[in-house]
């Protein structure tokens, strides 16, 4: 068994923090989101992966092989944004036929996996959404098998979502509709998308069925990042007693973080090396080596490295800023 993880995008929609650190790098409930996804394949047993970069690769490849050295990754640089497809088929020399779980870097799941080792035949995780024009969909039979994949449809055909987990079963036949779309230019919303590959292996005769994910945190936007924050510390949180301080749970402090006649949370994350000091912080995230001292901060993302000092509000701060009110 092998995982492919695309962790190529840009996430724009989480500037000013990815100007300088890569998406799946951004700390949420105590490590990176791609922290969070290794440790839940490895958990299951799945010790091979794939990481497809893009983006700031490099920083992706130095936090994972010094974080799991006794793990098995390859690492393979996408060098163009052209669609989940593409990331995919850029991996596409790493596997052979080991079958393959798809699961994208920027999303934090709540499923049992376990299923795969003992699945019989391909098998797509799916959501019930109200809105599926942003989203693949599959439609099923009677017997939970999927009929036929569609990309971002903009009538409503069916409201289960593809959600970003795919076990693939038929690798080598994945492999081989990849191709298809690439030498054929075939593309949907100018992308070469997964979904694609998918319905040429469902017209070739592969089965596939659907696993229900319910919990589905995406950590795409700030807000987003935060409640995804929140739901891994109602889920993970550890107990912190720090003295001089209060901690009201859940909430996640680093051992290596300096915390002092403050008081966190709920939901807060506080980072490696990071100092919160005189302040009161609610859902919210501190990042690695931030310091944030004489202040009163709530549903606020302050990055690595940077500084705040006497401010009462909300605030979404990129790496290495220093934000100083007590002088004015």
């Amino acid at each position: 068994m092998r995982a492919i993880i695309p962790v190529a995008g840009v996430g724009t929609r989480l500037r000013p923090h990815t100007f300088t650190t890569p998406k799946v790098l951004l700390n949420v409930a105590g490590k990176p989101i791609l922290g969070h996804i290794i440790d839940s394949l490895i958990k299951i047993g799945v010790v091979k992966s794939t990481i497809v970069t893009g983006y700031m690769g490099d920083r992706v490849q130095d936090f994972v092989t010094k974080k799991y050295p006794k793990y098995d990754f390859d690492f393979v640089h996408q060098n163009e944004a052209l669609g989940l497809g593409h990331a995919i088929w850029t991996a596409k020399e790493t596997f052979g036929d080991e079958p393959l779980i798809i699961i994208l870097g920027d999303t934090i799941f709540d499923v049992d996996l376990n299923f795969i080792f003992n699945a019989q035949t391909n098998a797509i995780g799916v959501k019930q959404v109200e809105d599926p024009r942003r989203f693949g969909v599959v439609i099923t039979n009677s017997d939970n098998k999927i009929i036929k994949l569609i990309e971002k449809p903009q009538e409503p055909i069916s409201k289960l979502a593809i959600v970003g987990i795919y076990f693939i079963k038929n690798s080598k036949l994945l492999a081989e509709s990849l191709n298809t779309l690439i030498n054929n230019n075939i593309k949907t919303k100018e992308e070469y998308q997964l979904t694609d590959a998918l319905q040429l292996m469902l017209d070739k005769g592969e089965n596939f069925s659907t696993f229900q994910v319910d919990g589905w945190y995406d950590c795409g936007k700030p807000d987003t990042l935060l409640s995804t924050n929140r739901f891994l510390l109602e889920k993970f949180s550890d107990k912190n007693n720090i003295t001089g301080s209060v901690v009201i749970p859940p909430s996640y402090i680093s051992p290596k973080a300096v915390l002092e006649n403050s008081v966190v949370g709920p939901y807060v994350s506080i980072a490696d090396e990071a100092v919160v000091k005189d302040s009161i912080v609610k859902n919210s995230i501190i990042s690695f080596s931030a310091t944030v001292s004489n202040s009163l901060l709530e549903d606020s993302i302050i990055g690595n490295e940077a500084y705040v000092n006497g401010l009462f509000q909300k605030l979404n701060v990129g790496n290495s800023s220093s934000i100083d009110y007590s002088r004015t």
